[in-house]
């Protein structure tokens, strides 16, 4: 476990430089999740470091496997100095700890709940799981990695982007599904990195 995290620690810092602060928490039953803080220019980008040290399980399998399956890091990115977005530390962790906490698997195209906003007055309760590898490649550990825990045949480690929602963008997703939504902001030119930007326009 300590040398695939070392091994994530080494490709976050090679894609996204020296981290300014990190903070860790520690739920019940739970391995530590860290969230290290990475500035770039005008935005703020957040990583989780953590989640990666067991593979994602189906909750249910009557069998898991200890080394094969998905792992995955979380990475949100925001525009710094308009809003308290530091407090996004703990909704980050409890994300990345729950497929310990409730063996869910995650995913691109997933939805997940934090149950509270991201940061103080943000108006995001959830976040869409985009697809990996814009930003930081994926993280192979094969044979040659250098982690003497896995083994043939384990899962590269993604960097999973997080784009916060709206609670209506959230509900208007499980009807239209992520691609939609993704379209949607496309087409309107929605920056996502703005944590104080309201709903896009949706139809009904």
């Amino acid at each position: 476990m300590g040398e695939i995290l070392a091994l994530v620690e080494a490709r976050l810092l090679t894609a996204l430089g020296e981290p300014d602060a990190r903070a860790a928490v520690t739920f019940l039953g739970t391995d530590r999740i860290e969230v290290l803080r990475f500035i770039d220019g005008d935005v703020v980008r957040y990583a989780t470091l953590g989640m990666s040290a067991h593979p994602m399980t189906d909750p249910t399998a009557t069998l898991v496997d200890p080394v094969k399956g998905p792992r995955a890091e979380l990475l949100l990115s925001v525009r710094a100095g308009l809003a308290d977005t530091d407090k996004v530390l703990r909704p980050l962790a409890v994300l990345a700890a729950s497929p310990q906490v409730e063996g869910v698997i995650v995913a691109p195209g997933a939805s997940l709940e934090t149950g509270e906003p991201l940061w103080p007055g943000a108006p995001f309760s959830s976040v869409l799981v985009a697809e990996p590898g814009g930003l930081v490649e994926d993280l192979d550990l094969g044979p040659d990695a250098g982690a003497d825990a896995a083994g043939p045949g384990t899962d590269p480690v993604r960097f999973l982007p997080l784009l916060p929602m709206t609670p209506n963008e959230a509900a208007w997703k499980r009807v239209r599904g992520a691609q939609a939504l993704q379209e949607r902001w496309l087409s309107h030119g929605t920056d996502l990195r703005d944590p104080l930007r309201g709903s896009v326009l949706l139809d009904v």
